[in-house]
């Protein structure tokens, strides 16, 4: 299986194409956003069970953009021993790791922040608030300093989180981003605040530490993701992981005799317009499907979310030809976002 095949990224290789996604453990850390031993254990099962990359879950740069109270941190020095906890785990089968660094902006919750800070005030958010341009300045600076924890931990490099309606998103899309300043309204200056992070990561880590960008393929439109993968791509991110852009992004329709749906649709068509190697994402399950969009050059890597949650050992077993415990996928929704224990599946050391 072409899956099953190395490949590098930033001068680095990673051992086969799967990955394993960012994918939130609720109520596993605490307030302070410390690294548990559930957190270790869970990462390491993963590595085990033969995960190319493993992208531990959103962990806050600053504690007033905590999505949730319980939210893993990398706003602090204290972080970044429990981190390494993680990475050495990981490293220990091969797998290289990396964090998702995340600010929930204009999504934080209120038991959080009595304020949501966003580029803009929201209409339908009373708590809503636009930052200043000195408030921008620091947490480009909270979003460097994170990655230096994070390359200090150990990891391989790091995602940014520009995604699923959260700050870098909301800052990249027109449909939320109202600013009339240089981080406001032309497609340009809507980049500038990710560019200047990715930038500012660059100056400080070494020269092959990956930096991943997770991306709304949708911002608002897919013709404006791609534009914005392309420009991603000159700022000097090395890895693009393709999804969605939350409720105010518009998924395109799929074309017919597409097997897959609209989110995995974005990644193969921002594909065909970077150089640098995309991971599509969403309800993929099957290892023949993982490995035909591999084989057939629309993506350069698979990430297999929650059958590797059911099945840590996904990667093994699809490479062995061995059956996989599936998800069986909950309704109305996955079970697992209220508490990872809540899975009828869940089989956690």
């Amino acid at each position: 299986m072409e899956l099953f095949t190395p490949v590098t990224v930033n001068n680095q290789v990673v051992k086969n194409r799967v990955v394993f996604p960012p994918i939130v453990n609720f109520g596993w850390s605490d307030t302070e956003g410390m690294v548990s031993q559930r957190h270790i254990n869970h990462y390491e099962a993963r590595a085990k069970g033969g995960a190319g990359l493993i992208i531990v879950e959103a962990s806050c740069v600053q504690q007033d953009g905590k999505i949730f109270s319980y939210q893993l941190g990398i706003w602090d020095d204290k972080h970044i021993e429990g981190l390494s906890k993680i990475t050495n785990a990981c490293h220990k089968y091969g797998s290289k790791i990396l964090i998702q660094l995340h600010h929930a902006g204009l999504l934080t919750r209120k038991a959080v922040s009595k304020v949501a800070w966003g580029p803009s005030a929201d209409a339908d958010n009373e708590r809503s608030k636009a930052m200043s341009l000195e408030q921008v300045k620091v947490l480009t600076k909270n979003f460097i300093l994170a990655a230096k924890r994070a390359y200090q931990a150990g990891f391989d490099g790091i995602e940014l989180h520009g995604a699923h309606g959260y700050l870098l998103n909301q800052f990249t899309n027109e449909a939320i981003n109202c600013r009339t300043d240089e981080y406001g309204g032309s497609f340009e200056n809507r980049l500038r605040l990710p560019i200047e992070i990715i930038k500012g990561i660059k100056a400080e880590v070494p020269s092959n530490f990956i930096i991943d960008y997770r991306m709304a393929g949708c911002t608002p439109t897919l013709s404006e993701g791609i534009e914005m993968a392309k420009l991603l791509e000159q700022s000097g991110v090395n890895l693009l992981h393709v999804s969605h852009g939350g409720s105010k992004g518009i998924n395109p329709e799929v074309p017919s005799g597409f097997g897959f749906n609209s989110i995995v649709y974005m990644g193969t068509e921002v594909k065909k317009h970077v150089r640098v190697p995309v991971i599509v994402v969403n309800q993929i399950k099957l290892p023949e499907d993982a490995n035909s969009l591999i084989k057939n050059g629309q993506a350069d890597m698979v990430a297999i979310g929650r059958d590797q949650l059911t099945d840590a050992e996904w990667a093994i077993k699809a490479q062995q030809g061995e059956d996989i415990i599936h998800c069986i996928n909950c309704e109305p929704r996955c079970k697992r976002f209220t508490k990872p224990e809540s899975c009828p599946l869940y089989n956690e050391l």
